[in-house]
């Protein structure tokens, strides 16, 4: 449709009149202009994609426990998990994300900005191929939370389990970062090791659960550099051919070493149940998540 260049010019003319109407139009659009702008930045903010943390761990330390809880709020019986499953959780009071800690409290973009959605998987040794999906599957992924019993850490047999599932987590963490075919590999997922079950009285505290890991962690990497259990490993190759957890293979192992790979390993205690008049204690956890958003 041609424009009617004569009304279009007549419609300029009246609107730099000094007119009243012209001047309340003109006031209308400059205060409504701003608003409009604003209005469609902030849906377009909204659309961002919710950050997703995953939880695994060995079977009965306590994952679906702690899923449920960040979801409902108070601590409820739950059973074995035979798949994964993700809920969407909000930040409880009191816990701000930290790219919005210097937002002022009543900004409606950080409402929706609280939420995370946060995946389950079960932890029994032939179902941990959905932990590994989920970790590459999972979209705006910040975290993995690796959640380990406390108390079953002070056993051999709880100890070498928990060491070899997080050593094979962490190792594909350091390959996805070290295998990219772009000179700067992707960005590191950070890791919590959360040390459940602190209520008990055979629990170890944090700190010891992370020497026991590094420690136990040091002797698999040690016994499968030398092929006794893995057969695969070709102890003749080069080294840059070995799947060396950390750096070099050699000696003592740490959590440190995981930097390289640009994976921050946190360890922090607490307890995801409660019975009686007892108290979950999951705050350095919630602060933890918060840090990563």
């Amino acid at each position: 449709m041609a424009v009617d260049m004569d009304t279009v010019r007549e419609w300029l003319t009246w609107s730099f009149s000094p007119s009243l109407g012209a001047i309340v139009f003109t006031l209308l659009l400059s205060l409504s202009l701003p608003i409009i702008f604003h209005l469609f930045l902030y849906r377009q903010r909204a659309a961002v994609v919710v950050p997703s943390f995953v939880l695994l761990g060995p079977s009965g330390a306590g994952k679906t426990a702690l899923l449920t809880l960040f979801e409902r709020g108070t601590p409820t019986a739950t059973h074995t998990s035979q798949a994964p499953q993700t809920v969407t959780c909000n930040l409880p009071a009191g816990v701000t994300a930290e790219s919005h800690k210097y937002r002022a409290s009543d900004d409606p973009s950080t409402k929706k900005e609280r939420q995370i959605d946060v995946t389950d998987t079960p932890g029994h040794g032939k179902l941990r191929q959905h932990a590994y999906d989920a970790i590459t599957s999972a979209t705006s992924l910040k975290g993995l939370i690796f959640v380990v019993d406390a108390a079953a850490i002070s056993s051999p047999q709880g100890l070498a389990e928990a060491a070899t599932y997080l050593h094979d987590i962490l190792l594909a963490l350091q390959k996805r970062h070290t295998g990219a075919k772009t000179s700067k590999g992707p960005a590191g997922i950070p890791v919590l090791i959360a040390a459940n079950k602190l209520d008990l009285f055979t629990a170890l505290p944090a700190q010891l659960v992370k020497k026991r890991l590094e420690e136990e962690i040091t002797k698999i990497r040690s016994t499968r550099a030398k092929g006794l259990l893995d057969s695969a490993v070709d102890i003749e190759g080069d080294d840059e051919d070995r799947e060396w957890l950390g750096e070099g293979g050699d000696g003592n192992f740490n959590f440190g070493q995981m930097k390289e790979a640009e994976i921050e390993v946190s360890v922090i205690g607490g307890n995801a149940s409660a019975k009686g008049e007892e108290k979950t204690q999951v705050e350095q956890w919630w602060g933890w998540i918060a840090q990563q958003m």
